[in-house]
């Protein structure tokens, strides 16, 4: 009888823990099932085609712009409810989905956007002196960056006038013929036309008979005619002279005759040289020619390491740039190794700057000390994607040791806000997929695994006040610059951080790793979000 007993008592307890593992192996189907719907819904998105065609881009030049009309205040509208609210407000917000019920891994499982009002990163008491500080700094930027082309300028319906709207540029202190211009107008006994500019001069570079010309070599050119294709032909000639030096900002021409007057801008503006790379001879890509691989170590020389035999036993030849903030640099040499060391403790983001400031190649590979290459990682795919398409700059994806594979894709917008400063969304997801790359999207933020033209890296650069917690900052200064995509199809492992997680698994290294790497909660991120990018809250998810 006691041991039936027994039996019995064996049994259940073994039906418990029956149960309790299918409980588990159901929580973990549940968690990878909601993982994988995010995914497949996020990959049904369109194909786009980002390929360079420069046939489609001269037919795109080529096409006329349409007239807006103007004159259509009699006709009534109303504003849908979702756009009166922002447009009664005259700025944008940053709204946050609702707190939901609290249940376990709810944020694994439901994506939720939060925002952030980013003024809260300062003091109540130095707010006030920091708006005004943003403010200055915000209008002088845009007298920099901001000329008359940024200007809207519709040329009106109807108007007999013909004229460029756009497209006509000029070298500082150089001429250029004024392409476009003419006189469509009904029979009369006399067609004049004129031109008036502020940073330049008009003159003809050939004459017409019949046609009457005032003005010529000042910044005011009155053309007359009674034969309206002689008045046609004779503007065929006209042509503009900058006289008032500056390297890039625009003239605005206004162009008139009798009751109707319009304008455009000529742009003046230097040509940028181009920084060409040479990629070598060969007719294949050479990766050792058009690819260096740029990263940034702080104490953790034996992953460095092992990063580094890991690149070795697929490219012996690229070379390899090292930034180096520790305390007590150690010695890291080989061949086609560069390592430069910096003031301790330097950071993250003034680490990039030194390593990308040494590339002498067409591109650069960033991964971070702690990462492995693979048989998946791919370089000539990344430029394969590079060369064929207008992208600067594209992921890849890690895979952690758990098998799990992230592309840490993201959106990024903004809108405009007024004086108190614009929005900034971020959001998990991308754009479309790219076509003839099926497993690379367009995406605006991408993993830390990516390869990029060396030159806008440059233009963009890192912010050194960012020292040891930073990744989209870096996507947020592009936004508007950078071109993006991300290829999921190009993988390289991450090392494994478990045993430098556990307490009892940390070396003394590890523990001074973790407490640079790991800095108490700042709002370093949010105040220069606030300042330095002028926006004023932020939504995420």
């Amino acid at each position: 009888m006691k041991s039936t007993g027994k039996l019995l008592t064996t049994f259940l307890m073994g039906a418990m823990r029956l149960q309790k593992k299918r409980a588990a192996v159901f929580c973990v189907i549940l968690i990878t099932g909601a993982v994988l719907m995010y995914n497949w819904t996020a990959s049904e998105s369109t194909v786009l085609d980002v390929q360079q065609r420069l046939d489609s881009m001269e037919k795109l030049v080529e096409r006329s712009f349409q007239h807006l009309e103007n004159s259509y205040s009699s006709v009534p509208y109303s504003l849908k409810e979702h756009r009166a609210g922002p447009q009664a407000r005259n700025g944008c917000v940053c709204e946050g989905d609702p707190q939901g019920i609290k249940v376990p891994l709810a944020d694994v499982l439901f994506s939720r956007v939060s925002a952030e009002e980013l003024k809260f990163a300062f003091r109540p008491s130095e707010l006030e002196e920091v708006k005004k500080r943003r403010q200055h700094e915000f209008n002088n930027l845009r007298k920099r960056t901001q000329s008359a082309a940024d200007l809207l300028i519709v040329a009106k319906p109807n108007s007999p006038l013909q004229y460029p709207t756009q497209g006509v540029s000029v070298r500082p202190k150089k001429a250029v013929l004024i392409p476009g211009l003419a006189l469509k107008q009904k029979s009369k006994s006399l067609y004049s036309v004129n031109l008036t500019a502020i940073m330049g001069t008009f003159d003809v570079s050939g004459v017409v008979n019949s046609v009457r010309v005032r003005g010529e070599g000042s910044s005011h050119i009155e053309i007359s005619s009674r034969a309206l294709p002689a008045l046609n032909r004779q503007l065929q000639f006209i042509t503009y002279t900058n006289t008032i030096f500056h390297p890039n900002t625009a003239d605005v021409v206004q162009f008139g005759t009798d009751g109707f007057q319009a304008a455009f801008t000529i742009k003046i503006r230097h040509e940028v040289p181009p920084k060409l790379y040479d990629p070598g001879p060969s007719a294949e890509y050479n990766i050792s020619a058009l690819v260096s691989i740029a990263t940034k170590t702080f104490l953790r020389y034996d992953k460095l390491q092992d990063l580094i035999v890991s690149i070795r036993q697929f490219y012996p030849t690229v070379t390899i740039i090292i930034a180096d903030d520790s305390e007590h640099p150690q010695p890291v040499t080989g061949p086609y190794i560069e390592h430069y060391t910096m003031p301790f403790g330097k950071g993250w983001f003034a680490g990039r700057n030194l390593a990308i400031s040494q590339v002498t190649t067409k591109y650069v590979l960033w991964v971070d000390d702690d990462f492995i290459f693979t048989s998946n990682t791919k370089l000539e795919k990344m430029v394969e994607v590079l060369e064929s398409t207008t992208l600067d700059l594209v992921g890849g994806a890690v895979r952690e040791v758990t098998g799990y594979t992230a592309t840490y894709r993201h959106t990024i917008s903004s809108e405009d806000g007024g004086e108190e400063g614009d929005c900034l969304h971020m959001r998990r997801g991308y754009h479309h997929i790219i076509e003839g790359f099926p497993n690379c999207v367009v995406a605006d933020a991408v993993i830390n695994f990516f390869m990029a033209h060396t030159e806008k890296v440059r233009q963009v650069g890192f912010d050194p006040r960012l020292a040891r917690v930073a990744h989209l900052e870096f996507f947020v200064d592009g936004l508007g610059s950078l071109h993006i995509g991300s290829c999921d199809d190009i993988i390289v492992s991450h090392a494994s951080k478990i045993k430098g997680m556990l307490p009892w698994g940390q070396s003394k290294t590890d523990k001074e790793y973790s407490k640079f790497r790991y800095p108490a909660q700042s709002s370093t991120q949010n105040a220069m979000f606030y300042f330095k990018n002028h926006f004023k809250c932020m939504t995420s998810n």
